[in-house]
């Protein structure tokens, strides 16, 4: 079946028609996925679309940034299902390499932002935000697009990909994208069609454990109080693990005693055997 998308399996390619559309004077924007796509997915590119005349995005499940027995096999592919709803959000072109175009015999180079990988999520998945660098390092690099969108639900991604474009002088824009949620509260997440029905509703305790904390705060509860009743509520919802729940500073990833601004509330934890996780600006 004929894909609705033009797709393109290569660096060239993907340079080739970015570099011609902005020889025609279109500012290009990209938005790098896993595919699994959803609402949250779609609304990166229509970000893109208000940033940029273009949009250009990618499908590439890495598995430089999976650990020992995560969900590398089980994570959700429909790269048809996929391309069509890219093509429905008004994207213009879908670069889906496969591993060996990505990390061919020899790969040998690695990207580490220093510090950053270490904090919050860091914690449990050691190694997870060297391979996600490195493959966004080379997206960006491939695609040489003006600026590229990325979902605010993984801020520590966020704040590392900055941190790293910055650094390397990668002349594409990073903008953030606002978390897209369900009805209920439920950040919109892959991940999610792991959820039972059961497990479903209660990681909802997840969410509202964040609002409920963030209200304390600035009501004047103690930051440690307020993150002590917080992690109480999600662990009563069932949570099998909460591997953190912290006020930090948006920037720098470091826990905060007093609230400031530009703070963020981050919380992960699993249920079942899916790992969640969310954030709030304070």
């Amino acid at each position: 079946m004929t894909s609705p998308l033009p797709i393109v399996r290569t660096p060239a390619a993907l340079r080739a028609q970015v570099r011609a559309w902005q020889l025609a004077g279109k500012r290009v924007a990209f938005v790098p996925t896993m595919g699994a796509l959803h609402a949250g997915h779609l609304a990166l590119v229509g970000k893109g679309l208000e940033q940029a005349d273009v949009v250009a995005a990618s499908i590439f499940v890495n598995p430089k940034q999976f650990g020992p027995g995560e969900d590398l096999d089980r994570y959700p592919r429909d790269e048809a299902g996929d391309a069509a709803k890219l093509a429905g959000a008004g994207c213009s072109l879908l670069y889906a390499p496969d591993v060996a175009t990505m990390y061919p015999p020899g790969f040998a180079s690695f990207v580490r932002v220093s510090g950053l990988p270490d904090l919050l999520c860091g914690r449990v998945r050691p190694g997870h935000f060297d391979g996600v660098a490195t493959v966004v390092a080379k997206l960006l690099s491939a695609a040489g697009a003006d600026v590229a969108v990325f979902g605010e639900k993984d801020w520590q991604q966020l704040a590392i990909i900055r941190r790293m474009a910055a650094d390397l002088d990668i002349a594409t824009r990073i903008i953030g994208c606002a978390i897209v949620r369900d009805a209920d509260g439920l950040a919109l997440s892959s991940r999610n069609a792991y959820l039972s029905a059961d497990e479903r509703a209660r990681a909802l305790a997840l969410p509202r454990a964040l609002v409920a904390t963030r209200d304390a705060i600035l009501a004047g509860m103690p930051v440690a109080a307020a993150l002590a009743a917080g992690e109480r509520r999600i662990k009563a919802a069932g949570f099998v693990r909460l591997d953190y729940l912290e006020l930090v500073d948006g920037e720098s990833l470091h826990s905060l005693g007093v609230a400031q601004p530009g703070a963020r509330l981050m919380g992960a934890g699993v249920i079942g055997t899916t790992r969640l996780i969310d954030n709030i600006a304070l």
